[in-house]
């Protein structure tokens, strides 16, 4: 959406992201599923080649994909992937040390993260409610990876480390491959991502097959949903509406997926991950608000 488009959003947009928050909000609830079936090396590389498999079956029957697009933008695709790749096996990892609902809320540090990139990469200038937004992250932060025990904190750095990696994916998607046809990018994007993750699968010492049929209905399940339709409408939103009604909506997911690590395995955030939670979302609303302002200015 460019920066003159009416505020109001359309019928069809607000679907999209209503479907958006909910299935963005069973990323970490999938990889706490799979968490006791397999290593997070090996779930994370089958999602990613599974959802490849998928998305080129569809592709290629269109008679879309044209591999001189990957050749001519290597690094790249190289690049993101490697992020992409690292950032998919942190999260994986942290979900196996601390509860989904945490590690979800401790992820929206990724907007301080965001904000810096701005800053110091695209050399812009951070407005004074950016400014506290961010601190009140770094205090979320904080507050939530300090907690007792070194299970927690050592789960909180994965998370953290996830959400840094992820983010520079952006950055570098926003900056170079905007302009690229949406079918090549996104494909060569979960291509590129998925033999860094079997790269790092087998540097890890950790090969091994799904051990059951249900592990890989569940591997499929989460290759379509969490990969293939998760991030199909993250992008689409992303192109069509301002970045900071974006971030606004998504600060709906920790809430939803504490919901569903409570029904589903009765787990649930301490009171101080709460309490970190809520002011690491108080900054979200409060940086996602003034990025809404800028916009409307420029």
């Amino acid at each position: 959406m460019s920066p003159n488009a009416p505020s109001g959003l359309s019928k069809q947009t607000t679907a999209a992201l209503g479907a958006m928050i909910v299935i963005d909000s069973f990323h970490l609830i999938f990889a706490r599923s799979l968490a006791p079936l397999m290593s997070p090396y090996a779930s994370a590389f089958y999602v990613l080649g599974l959802a490849t498999l998928m998305l080129g079956a569809f592709f290629g029957s269109r008679k879309k994909l044209r591999l001189e697009v990957f050749r001519e933008h290597l690094w790249f695709f190289l690049g993101i992937g490697f992020l992409i790749g690292a950032a998919t096996v942190c999260s994986y990892t942290a979900v196996s040390l601390i509860d989904a609902g945490t590690a979800s809320l401790l992820s929206r540090i990724s907007t301080l993260v965001t904000l810096a990139l701005s800053y110091f990469w695209l050399k812009e200038q951070l407005s004074r409610q950016e400014l506290l937004g961010a601190l009140l992250c770094i205090l979320g932060a904080f507050t939530i990876s300090f907690q007792g025990g070194n299970v927690m904190r050592i789960g909180s750095l994965f998370v953290l480390a996830s959400v840094i990696f992820y983010s520079f994916h952006i950055a570098i998607v926003k900056r170079y491959g905007e302009k690229m046809d949406f079918e090549n990018f996104f494909f060569f994007r979960v291509l590129s991502t998925s033999a860094f993750l079997a790269l790092f699968m087998t540097i890890s010492g950790h090969s091994s097959l799904p051990p059951s049929p249900f592990s890989w209905l569940l591997l499929v399940i989460t290759g379509l949903v969490d990969v293939i339709i998760s991030r199909l409408l993250y992008y689409w939103a992303l192109r069509r509406m301002r970045l900071g009604i974006h971030t606004l909506m998504l600060t709906l997911t920790p809430v939803l997926t504490i919901l569903w690590s409570i029904l589903l395995f009765r787990e649930s955030p301490s009171w101080q991950g709460v309490l970190g939670g809520v002011l690491v979302l108080l900054g979200v609303l409060v940086v996602g608000r003034a990025q809404q302002v800028r916009a409307k200015i420029a």
